[in-house]
């Protein structure tokens, strides 16, 4: 391409990084660049939140107005602030590859408190500008103080350190692109799974005029069709919801192991409880148009659930479930007795890290005032026990995802072979983690607590049966049978192997945890 291309930016320092790396990209390819700078209402209006300037587009309708005008000939985009349709006459020609779409949450240092989820102290003012942020962190954390926070992002950090709040959630992508310093705090990474993104968060738009055929074929060295792929399954499914930068919504696809995962979390406003579900697919087609049905309001959910677990009021299952006035058994069918009341010292001597399988490990361990070695390392499975352990003030170096301990235990290793590991646990564990490591490696199992089964359990009738761990599975199938119609959501693959045995179906969530759980149940139609 011989003509030089003026792209259209924002003035802020991430609108620039971006523009200026895809000049550099295009500079690669031979394709000379210039930028323009162009003042957005987003930029314009800052005393007001998103939700209450009008319109969509906050961020790119002037430069798609001077796109169709001719002034520019290609608009760089945070993908995420693009309205689901074009204008007339404008379409996307590339997609970047995606950064990290996790996001952070940034906090002045004495207002940690590692023992709190997200480890933050408590009723703490977190600065955010986003309604879905608002909805999914109250829902880990009512207390929140939630105030607005608008600005670049160098801006808000200033806001920060100039301690108008306590902490603030921004995307991880921003920052990693500027390249900040953020030494003089305290980072808290959430993933996508913990609070999921907006549609196409990480990712970067070059969008540029239908007719302007020689440019969108010069731009296809710079695009990636595999995001693209994904990004349609977000957008189709924000488009569907009529939404834009108000609506608390979080969409995240992603292509794992062949298979389509989707995580989407919804509610109708930044104060209300989120729904959550999780859907998986190997194809894209009527991808979107299911999840959207999913959050239909006359779709009829479980009235009742039985789970084998005691649950607190403020647990995020019950909260989950009693928005919708589902009925709820929670009662555990399991005791749990200690059977160590003191350690040996050479037990944990050298030890590298201590991995704990579950929470009931994280209690009984800590009840035996262990002297920890320096430096060690903890591992854990799911976040219900990485909060268990934040109670106890410690942070996980490991915290093992998903429902597959093989998958767990094979990420494990790459960190633990050859290594010192302590393994507190049931008395009869069934050691999964430990049969993934390599036989260089020093494996200690440390039996803390024993398992003993109820006897004369009343079964349930609800429509939805909840286990959350093998030996529950075991004392209630010792007297009780399924009832038709009832549906089964297992806590992770060893639970569910009991199901197998029993020949029986049962619904995976997709992490073992109360979130996952509850992702799994909304998931459920009667």
């Amino acid at each position: 391409m011989e003509r030089k291309l003026i792209i259209g930016t924002r003035g802020s320092d991430l609108a620039l990084w971006q523009a200026n790396f895809v000049k550099d990209r295009l500079a690669e390819h031979n394709i000379a660049a210039e930028l323009k700078i162009i003042k957005t209402q987003g930029d314009r209006i800052l005393n007001l939140s998103f939700d209450k300037l009008e319109g969509k587009g906050f961020f790119t309708k002037e430069l798609e107005e001077e796109l169709l005008a001719g002034t520019i000939d290609l608009a760089v985009h945070s993908h995420k602030d693009l309205p689901t349709e074009n204008p007339p006459g404008l379409i996307i020609a590339a997609v970047s590859e995606r950064e990290d779409p996790s996001e952070l949450m940034l906090i002045l240092k004495d207002c940690v408190d590692v023992r709190q989820k997200l480890s933050l102290k408590f009723g703490a003012i977190v600065g955010t500008s986003s309604n879905r942020r608002k909805a999914q962190s109250l829902a880990h954390r009512p207390d929140f103080d939630i105030k607005d926070l608008r600005g670049n992002v160098p801006t808000r950090i200033q806001k920060l350190r100039d301690e108008k709040y306590d902490a603030i959630m921004i995307a991880k992508a921003g920052v990693a692109r500027l390249g900040l310093d953020l030494s003089e705090f305290h980072v808290e990474e959430v993933t996508p799974i913990e609070i999921v993104p907006a549609p196409a968060q990480g990712v970067l738009a070059i969008q540029v005029r239908e007719n302007d055929r020689e440019l969108f074929d010069a731009l296809q060295v710079l695009h990636h069709p595999e995001v693209a792929e994904q990004l349609a399954v977000e957008r189709s499914v924000l488009k569907l919801f009529g939404g834009g930068c108000h609506l608390p919504l979080g969409c995240y696809c992603r292509k794992d192991d062949g298979m389509f995962q989707v995580f989407t979390s919804k509610a109708d406003d930044g104060d209300e409880f989120p729904d959550r579900l999780f859907l998986q697919s190997a194809t894209t087609d009527g991808l979107a148009e299911k999840v959207v049905s999913m959050f239909d309001k006359n779709r009829k959910l479980p009235q009742s659930v039985f789970i084998t677990r005691e649950l607190s009021n403020q647990s995020y299952f019950r909260k989950a479930l009693e928005k919708h006035g589902i009925r709820i058994d929670a009662r555990s069918l399991i005791r749990t007795v200690p059977v160590i009341t003191k350690l040996a010292p050479h037990v944990l001597a050298d030890a590298d890290w201590i991995f704990f399988s579950s929470k009931n490990a994280i209690e009984y361990f800590f009840e035996l005032n262990p002297q920890l070695p320096p430096n060690v390392k903890f591992g854990v499975i799911g976040a219900g026990s990485e909060e268990a352990l934040r109670l106890k003030g410690h942070f996980t170096s490991y915290t093992g995802g998903g429902i597959d301990t093989s998958e767990v235990a094979a990420a494990f290793a790459q960190l633990a072979n050859g290594k010192k590991v302590v393994f507190p646990g049931a008395e009869e564990s069934m050691r999964s983690i430990q049969h993934g490591l390599s036989p260089d490696t020093k494996i200690v199992d440390l039996p803390v607590y024993e398992t003993i089964l109820e006897e004369d359990v009343e079964g349930s009738g609800a429509d939805v049966l909840v286990f959350t761990s093998p030996s529950n599975v075991e004392a209630y199938f010792q007297q009780n049978l399924l009832e038709p119609n009832q549906k089964v959501i297992a806590i992770g693959k060893s639970t569910g192997k009991k199901f197998d045995e029993m020949g029986a179906k049962y619904i995976l969530p997709f992490s073992p945890d109360e979130v996952g759980l509850a992702e799994a149940v909304f998931g459920c139609s009667i």
